[in-house]
């Protein structure tokens, strides 16, 4: 590895003890079926070189944050918290204040919503979205993007709607690399990179990609497009531990993020792996 020292931009922890995962279903995702914790992660992160991570809230619903919370203030390795707060709610910013008065509240760095669940694909457009993403923006905070390719085209709307708010895009986008198809998505990942206050994360590749028998050159031609798009400066490493665990183990994303990013520069490469992530959540 180039880098010597890694930011995780993007892991889970959940504890099947106090919530249930409810997109946790079916044969294909019952190894995480599970409690995942910050112990779990961190002598697998550390052995890798990562020395602080970004964890990411999984469920929508305002219990989680808060704990995630504590987790990163009682916590070495992990330096910053994506929450949820409903976005649509008319106290949305007083909701982001509560949030930053708790203990960790200064490890809160950015909102998520599984707007991949939501099955109106201009979810992003809609003026009450809207009128969050700009509470969002005001509290200093970012915004994490976990949508599938075609909510790409809204998610370009609502960026170029809020240009003092940065969209970070997880996993590109998910593309449809099972099925090695770049169209659309190549076309709407561009449209969104050519906004200057967008952002990618390389992460999550390995569970798009055919289950079982996927090499990691089916998932060059991906990672190479988001590449170009956005540039060294505006893409993030991110593990998406442990939902990971279902294609390959931590070191080896590692290792496959190393490899899709092989003919970057020595100065390029400590970019992507550590120094976008300070710079863009404020670590």
């Amino acid at each position: 590895m180039t880098s010597p020292q890694i930011i995780d931009a993007h892991h889970h922890v959940w504890d099947l003890a106090a919530r249930p995962q409810p997109w946790i279903t079916g044969e294909t995702l019952a190894p995480l079926a599970r409690s995942f914790t910050a112990d779990d992660l961190a002598a697998e992160a550390r052995a890798a070189g990562v020395v602080g991570t970004v964890v990411v809230q999984t469920v929508c619903v305002p219990e989680e944050t808060p704990e995630l919370l504590a987790l990163a203030a009682g916590s070495g390795l992990v330096a910053g918290v994506i929450g949820w707060t409903d976005l649509t709610a008319p106290d949305v910013a007083d909701a982001i204040s509560a949030l930053r008065e708790l203990p960790g509240g200064d490890r809160l760095v950015g909102i998520r919503h599984q707007v991949q669940e939501e099955p109106d694909p201009h979810w992003l457009l809609r003026p009450d979205v809207h009128r969050g993403l700009l509470a969002v923006a005001a509290a200093g905070l970012v915004y994490d993007l976990v949508l599938k390719p075609h909510q790409l085209p809204a998610a370009a709307l609502a960026a170029a709607g809020l240009t003092g708010l940065t969209f970070v895009l997880d996993h590109l986008g998910k593309p449809p690399i099972a099925t090695g198809a770049a169209a659309p998505w190549a076309a709407d990942l561009r449209r969104l990179a050519a906004l200057p206050n967008t952002v990618c994360k390389l992460s999550g590749l390995v569970t798009e990609a055919a289950p079982g028998r996927w090499r990691t050159e089916d998932l060059k031609p991906y990672a190479d497009t988001a590449l170009d798009a956005f540039g060294p400066q505006r893409l993030l490493f991110g593990s998406d531990w442990p939902v990971c665990t279902l294609e390959a183990d931590y070191s080896e994303v590692v290792r496959i993020a190393d490899r899709l990013t092989e003919e970057l520069t020595a100065a390029e490469k400590p970019a992507v792996f550590r120094d976008n992530a300070i710079r863009v959540y404020g670590l």
